[in-house]
């Protein structure tokens, strides 16, 4: 395993991070319990989860992971996040949080989901930062970092803030001239960067195809490729992986273990062959999935994305019937309410590929 310096914090971090919110099966506790003490034997020791994934279910198969790991005395750092920012909420949050989690102390505390500057002011203004800092004063947490979707130079305006230790932002091989920006001023000011939808939220291995330009070498996977396109960013802590099953750790140790760095020269190959419409793939987050009519926001968006893969209403339509079971005229029911597009943290146009998807449907009746 590849350690590297969590910015000034003195602490050192897998340069592979174990993501909570993509197990296969949440429910299988014993599975997944085993698949966070695999990955901690293998060399991980950045885990992180938030209190809406999967409920509290994610933070607690953690706690009974840390439990075990801690009676065999292997090292780990534990992430999670909030949403509060009133010094009640955050203090109730932090200790329900260390309770599920088996631990005395949380080592990196998020602000979750800054996805406006104005969400930003608005925490502020809350006392969140002040919060927090009297929290790490007590002992309850140990760094104060932001989990952020901004994108260009509006992320500089959050990282300014003195107590900000490091930054968890999205960051793959197709949507990284967003993050730029973000990146030279994690470098300027030397924090900490956990990167997350590295693999861009499952898009990279489900269509290796369309990213072969992505490999540097004949007996590597699109998707040890990909991580090691991250590894070779300086300024890049830790590549945040969302594991659903063991096999996907044993492919993000084995892109660790063979990583021999990328020339710079690659490096520009691969992103010059990076196409604008991957800037606009929607990474499954599932932060739009709070639709008042019902509408599966989160499926409809991922089969919207084999449009903009491919160019082809089929895929879209093979997309939902074969892999989600749902018709395109679910997309009809939108109201426009808009709350979708405000809680998606790329920004996407999603009131208007619901319409097309629904327009996809019209023009396709018995596909």
């Amino acid at each position: 395993m590849i350690y590297r310096k969590y910015g000034k914090t003195g602490k050192q971090v897998s340069i592979v991070g174990f993501g909570g919110m993509r197990f296969k099966n949440i429910d299988d506790r014993e599975e997944c319990v085993r698949m966070v003490i695999e990955a901690a034997e293998g060399g991980i020791n950045y885990f992180d989860t938030a209190p809406g994934y999967f409920g509290t279910k994610s933070e607690e198969v953690f706690g009974e992971a840390f439990r075990e790991l801690q009676r065999r005395k292997i090292p780990f750092y534990c992430a999670t996040k909030t949403s509060k920012s009133d010094e009640k909420s955050i203090r109730q949050e932090v200790e329900q949080q260390l309770k599920r989690l088996n631990i005395d102390a949380i080592d990196f505390y998020h602000i979750w989901c800054i996805i406006t500057l104005d969400e930003w002011y608005r925490r502020k203004r809350n006392g969140v930062i002040e919060t927090l800092i009297k929290l790490k004063e007590e002992g309850l947490i140990r760094h104060i970092c932001v989990s952020s979707h901004l994108i260009g130079d509006q992320v500089k305006e959050v990282l300014s803030e003195e107590a900000i230790e490091g930054i968890l932002l999205g960051y793959s091989v197709f949507n990284f001239s967003l993050r730029e920006p973000a990146l030279e001023e994690v470098a300027k000011r030397n924090l900490g960067c956990v990167v997350m939808n590295p693999l861009g939220g499952g898009i990279i291995p489900q269509n290796p195809e369309l990213f072969e330009f992505v490999k540097t070498k004949k007996d590597e996977s699109v998707v040890e490729a990909s991580l090691r396109f991250l590894f070779a960013h300086p300024s890049i802590t830790s590549a945040l992986v969302g594991f659903g099953e063991r096999d996907e750790i044993k492919q993000a140790l084995n892109a660790v273990n063979g990583y021999q760095g990328i020339s710079q020269a690659e490096i520009e190959r691969i992103k010059a062959n990076t196409t604008e419409a991957f800037n606009e793939l929607c990474t499954g987050c599932r932060y739009c999935d709070n639709c008042p009519e019902g509408i599966p926001v989160p499926k409809l968006m991922d089969a919207y994305n084999y449009k903009r893969l491919y160019g082809e209403n089929k895929r879209v339509l093979d997309r939902l019937k074969w892999h989600w079971g749902i018709s395109p005229e679910v997309a009809e029911k939108c109201q426009e309410c808009g709350l979708c597009e405000e809680a998606c943290t790329q920004h996407l146009p999603i009131i208007q590929r619901l319409k097309e998807i629904a327009e996809i449907g019209r023009e396709n009746p018995n596909t």
